[in-house]
């Protein structure tokens, strides 16, 4: 038996085969081309292409996650339309008259080790999100297929988890992520909280030598266990039963006020982007709407939303919630939420910049 330690995302206890998932390594060879015009045109086609791609992710993502977690792949967008990243595609091919696949990958490499070096993790965690996209790109300009994860219930393990990868999993199958590289703000542990699974990232493993073994993912003490003895395997079962009673425990409180001993209600909210999201909340018996985060409204769409259309939506969260509380949040846009059409001007650090508000 092998025992590893990483950071843990969310509780409980997943007991199955690993599955290890490594994408394909792209290589990426610089070669000298005679018409950059021409190059510039096949990393145009292939960005639309991975735009299309990124959009249909983002359905698939508000269907199985929700909104909060579907807009990385807005962001996502936003950064393959950004002008810094395209010129500087652009400039590399028309400059060095190189290959479009390598003007991207520098480029990606270039911006992903920008982001890395900052001093904000949440900075450091868009290192990631370009290396996604570039990623996507990159695909599409050399033919390339996305690999599925697993074909039968699985823990995955993995070096790193991009948001697409996954997204793109089967939910059903998936009882765990085990991750190297990542941290508790990444995507894959956002993801794995949505999910209600049990995941571990920043651990200390060669992911290659673990496919196909039994293993053990405790998210409550951030243990992952690889062939584990039989007495080891007994008491985590024990324990993945004792937190699955707990839950079907938690499900009987469904519809009753929430009183602790000495008589104290609690009020017990959930926190939105959209009306899409009200299934969820009704699902777990939320006291109300915490924080309806307005700026969704806005940020799924290519214009302003009439007055009438707001109001609409806000009409039926009110009434959904049945005299609930629904606490709205006046707009926020700008810094990594941005709207091109509302042609905000740019600057050097938006994050302590302009933040355009509207009252609600």
């Amino acid at each position: 038996m092998k025992q590893y330690v990483g950071k843990s995302v969310f509780g409980g206890v997943a007991i199955g085969k690993i599955k290890v998932f490594s994408k394909e390594q792209m290589q990426v060879r610089r070669e000298r081309v005679s018409d950059a015009e021409r190059e510039i045109e096949r990393y145009e086609a292939a960005r639309e292409t991975a735009m299309e791609q990124l959009g249909r992710l983002y359905e698939k993502a508000l269907r199985e996650v929700g909104e909060a977690n579907a807009a990385i792949f807005e962001v996502h967008q936003m950064m393959l339309s950004d002008d810094d990243f395209n010129e500087s595609v652009e400039n590399m091919i028309r400059g060095n008259l190189v290959n479009a696949e390598y003007a991207v990958a520098s480029t990606g490499d270039n911006f992903a080790k920008m982001f890395a070096a900052m001093d904000d993790e949440y900075m450091r965690e868009r290192a990631a999100d370009v290396k996604d996209i570039s990623e996507r790109v990159l695909r599409v300009l050399t033919g390339g297929a996305e690999e599925d994860a697993a074909e039968e219930p699985a823990i995955i393990v993995a070096a790193d988890l991009a948001p697409s990868e996954t997204v793109q999993m089967n939910k059903e199958l998936v009882l765990s992520f085990v991750t190297v590289q990542g941290s508790l703000n990444s995507h894959t542990a956002i993801l794995a909280r949505t999910m209600g699974i049990p995941a571990l990232v920043g651990t200390a493993l060669s992911p290659e030598e673990l496919d196909g073994r039994l293993g053990i993912v405790d998210g409550f003490t951030g243990t992952f266990y690889v062939d584990p003895d039989e007495t080891t395997l007994a008491v985590m079962r024990e324990k993945q039963a004792a937190d699955l009673e707990k839950k079907r425990l938690l499900q009987e409180l469904k519809g009753k006020d929430n009183i602790t001993l000495d008589g104290k209600k609690i009020l017990l909210y959930a926190n939105i982007g959209n009306s899409k999201d009200l299934a969820a909340v009704l699902g777990n018996d939320a006291g109300g709407i915490g924080l309806f985060r307005s700026e969704f409204l806005y940020l799924e769409r290519d214009s302003f939303p009439t007055e009438e259309e707001q109001f609409a939506i806000y009409k039926t969260v009110a009434e959904t919630m049945a005299g609930k509380r629904v606490i709205i949040r006046t707009l926020d846009i700008g810094a990594d939420k941005k709207c091109d059409y509302f042609e905000l001007d740019r600057e050097e650090n938006p994050a302590m910049g302009l933040r355009p508000s509207e009252s609600v």
